[in-house]
């Protein structure tokens, strides 16, 4: 698929994302975040000052009609570009049909931030590394089937699993001891906000631990008895 033909479906799919949701200005500031851009670049970008931005995503001001939402979106991309299209390339597996059902079991972006917290309640999860950093806000999950993602997926489709944001969790299944999921995770060099591990495993092995620790990165064992149970519990989190 071209850059072109990418980047124009990318686009229509944020827009629609935006002016769909019931929470229109949350889904405004939601986006904004995940592009990176401040309200000041934003305002810069469309002519308006930033307090115009705030206002709509604070819903102090009416909400803004389908016109203003394209400027928006096509403002995002815009200077997405001049950064190296780093978030349409995120975007990019959505339109490439990238990966079997047997590999990314579950993967879903929220309507709003949630803390990681949440997610360690709602998988009855226990922390091995990083309890420090529950409080950071999580904008998605992918569920990996980590002995499918491990036997099929090259360096470069592994950064894929990350969805739109690397501020997401990453969960895998199928897990012995947890070396392998954190020495992918290591190697591939993105590193998500947070991990949990499913499976046969008690607690991750100490290298587990250790790359965990090295890279700030939250790690969880989940004690839901199944992999459909763990799903079912990450499909609850809006």
């Amino acid at each position: 698929m071209e850059v072109d033909e990418l980047k124009e479906r990318a686009m229509k799919w944020v827009l629609g994302e935006i002016a769909f949701s019931p929470d229109l200005s949350n889904s405004l500031r939601t986006w904004r975040e995940r592009f990176g851009i401040g309200q000041a670049e934003l305002a810069k970008r469309l002519g308006i000052t930033p307090s115009v931005i705030s206002d709509y995503e604070s819903g102090r001001r009416k909400s803004p009609g389908l016109p203003m939402i394209r400027k928006i979106v096509e403002a995002f991309f815009a200077i997405d570009e001049e950064r190296g299209n780093v978030m349409l390339k995120s975007l990019s597996h959505l339109f490439k049909g990238r990966f079997s059902s047997n590999v990314v079991l579950e993967i879903k972006e929220y309507s709003k931030p949630i803390e990681a917290r949440e997610i360690v309640e709602a998988v009855k999860g226990e922390v091995f590394a990083n309890e420090d950093l529950l409080g950071q806000k999580i904008f998605g999950h992918t569920v990996i089937d980590s002995i499918q993602a491990i036997l099929s997926l090259s360096p470069d489709e592994f950064r894929y699993l990350y969805g739109l944001s690397t501020e997401r969790a990453l969960a895998f299944t199928q897990v012995s001891t947890g070396r392998s999921p954190m020495v992918a995770v290591k190697v591939i060099g993105i590193t998500p906000s947070l991990i949990v591990l499913h499976g046969s495993l008690k607690q991750p092995d100490e290298l587990a631990i250790r790359i965990a620790q090295t890279l700030r990165i939250p790690l969880v064992v989940s004690r839901l008895s199944t992999t459909e149970d763990l799903i079912k519990a990450f499909r609850g989190l809006k």
